[in-house]
């Protein structure tokens, strides 16, 4: 077998093979059992203590949502402060300046929401007190979010009649402090070993072998990437991400930080097998989500190591693949892996050009985050597959005639309203914006010609592919696209709130209206959930809703473009 072949299979099963165990520890976490992190309770008490919160309070739906909502509002102000006034702020040595107040909302609003969508380049758009400040802060606390929405779903789902998700507070601080830190300082040891740096001094000026002077910026990057990976952030600390070789210095801190970013998603399915004791339905969905990411690294593996036939064409042999937009010492196999990895999640962060790749290659990175259930971001992946869960219910409910129910819940008008209009939104945001933006540029060639790196197909790929990652809160980008403007900067961030809060607000609705329902025990007619029949009916829903919508798009940008070969 071909050895970068061979590290794709391996990496992957590393992923599945620890992903079991961390479910198991997720779901200890949440249900409060014993777990090798007790001894954090002495400070999750303080914290409590200190900033007046009541852990033992039950918060219904609608008080778990409003904390949610107003906690993130806090951060928003916080962060716009910060980044815009960041010039004026300590820990500055190379003196960067703030920011401009469109790029800052757009800056700020992305990190808020999970998507770290970046119109700056990392080194020379922050300082390193925003960096840890704003960036680190955010990717603690976002990740945390959608951990704890995660964990008040699944406290709703358990009972069998309650008003109850838990509380919000706690299962925020048990995200950061029992799961998040503890794997954070684990990567970021690996990293130092390996040469990532970690300090506070400014450029280093160095001598290149040609005789030329180069300016190497530095600073705590080890600090900032693990949590970036395992947050499913994304967000590059240095402009070209984790193709830097101070970011990502070897092959092995590719394979560590490829398995960062989808452990946790991972792990999150199996925790919700052992927090509800029905692991059938925990592997009937880890096996559709697995499925559609193998499929994905099949197609981008095979286009990547092929090569172009453009290249091919004139005759030059492309023993490595292709390698325009790639890292010589990773290869076009990593890359591929990364790059269906990142677009599977909500992370974002690229060890390649994702403009770069081939249009089919690039196609699935877009489908990834068009349909934005596959593992998706820490907690709020499985969300959104539970939106197409409750509309499979519905419809097989009445294909086969039985009243649809999810675990002893009865699925009514209300639930599926919500549930269609989550559904809805994402290709409705995407498709709104991208049309918008192709029309200003149709309707104004200058305008074109500043934003577009690419003409014709490619040049719509790279529109659609911005608002594509905005929607699914991922963040990384077809580059070619000049984004740090006024439109692209507020356009975006709009579609980041709507595209983050109305979902987490529409899927806990749905757990809490479901959760006070009376409970009815399982009998002969009730429809099972957790069988490879319902798997393959979710899949097919999935397929339908969401990623049919976005073909006649796809089929104008990277399809046209690969037949025009």
């Amino acid at each position: 077998m071909n050895s970068e072949i061979l590290g794709t299979v391996l990496q992957i099963a590393l992923m599945v093979g620890l992903s079991y165990p961390l479910g198991r520890y997720i779901a200890k976490v949440y249900k409060g059992e014993k777990n090798g992190f007790d001894f954090m309770a002495p400070v999750e008490r303080w914290f409590y203590k200190f900033c007046g919160i009541d852990p033992q309070e039950e918060m219904g739906w609608k008080k778990f949502l409003i904390v949610l909502l107003t906690l993130n509002l806090f951060w928003f102000f916080w962060g716009m402060v910060l980044l815009v006034f960041q010039g004026h702020l300590p820990l500055n040595p190379d003196g960067n300046p703030g920011q401009s107040p469109d790029l800052a909302f757009n800056t700020c609003i992305s990190f808020m929401v999970n998507c770290n969508l970046q119109h700056y380049s990392g080194e020379s758009g922050l300082s390193y007190f925003t960096q840890l400040f704003v960036i680190m802060l955010f990717q603690f606390v976002t990740a945390a979010t959608g951990m704890a929405a995660f964990a008040g779903m699944l406290k709703g789902m358990a009972g069998k009649t309650t008003r109850n998700l838990g509380n919000f507070w706690v299962y925020l601080v048990k995200s950061v402090t029992r799961i998040l830190m503890p794997l954070s300082l684990l990567v970021g040891f690996i990293l130092i070993l390996q040469g990532t740096p970690m300090g506070f001094d400014g450029k280093m000026e160095l001598t290149t072998l040609e005789g030329a002077e180069q300016s190497i910026s530095q600073g705590p990057t080890a600090a900032v990437v693990p949590i970036k990976q395992l947050g499913t952030n994304g967000g590059g600390y240095f402009g070209v991400n984790s193709s830097h070789p101070l970011e990502n210095p070897t092959f092995l801190t590719n394979i560590v930080e490829c398995w960062s970013i989808l452990i946790l998603p991972m792990a999150m399915v199996f925790a919700l097998g052992f927090y509800l004791k029905r692991k059938k339905l925990a592997y009937s969905i880890f096996g559709v989500m697995l499925f559609a990411y193998l499929a994905g690294v099949v197609t981008s593996t095979y286009f990547e190591m092929n090569g172009n036939p453009e290249i091919d064409r004139v005759g030059i042999a492309q023993q490595y693949g292709s390698m325009e937009g790639k890292e010589t010492r990773l290869g076009s196999a990593a890359t591929a892996l990364w790059g269906m990895t990142t677009t599977v999640t909500s992370n974002g962060s690229v060890n390649g050009m994702h403009d770069s790749t081939m249009p089919l290659s690039g196609m699935m990175q877009m489908l990834n985050m068009q349909i934005n259930c596959w593992f998706g971001g820490v907690g709020v992946g499985f969300m959104n597959y539970y939106t197409f869960i409750i509309i499979a219910v519905f419809i097989s409910g009445l294909m086969v005639g039985r009243t649809p129910e999810f675990l002893g819940k009865k699925v009514e008008a209300r639930e599926m309203k919500i549930a269609v209009i989550v559904a809805l939104l994402h290709p409705f945001v995407i498709l709104v914006g991208t049309a918008l933006a192709s029309w200003l540029a149709a309707r104004n060639p200058e305008l074109a010609g500043a934003w577009l790196n690419n003409p014709s197909f490619h040049g719509l790929s790279e529109m659609l592919y911005e608002y594509t990652s905005a929607a699914a809160n991922n963040g990384s980008g077809f580059e070619g696209l000049a984004d740090n403007t006024p439109f692209w900067n507020i356009s975006t961030g709009f579609v980041l709130i709507l595209s983050r809060y109305l979902p987490i607000v529409g899927q806990i609705a749905i757990v809490g209206l479901l959760a006070s329902k009376k409970y009815i025990p399982e009998s002969a007619g009730t429809l099972k959930t957790d069988t490879a029949t319902f798997a393959f009916m979710t899949f097919a829903v999935i397929v339908i809703i969401a990623a049919l919508a976005f073909f006649p798009a796809l089929t104008l940008g990277p399809i046209a473009e690969y037949l025009s070969f």
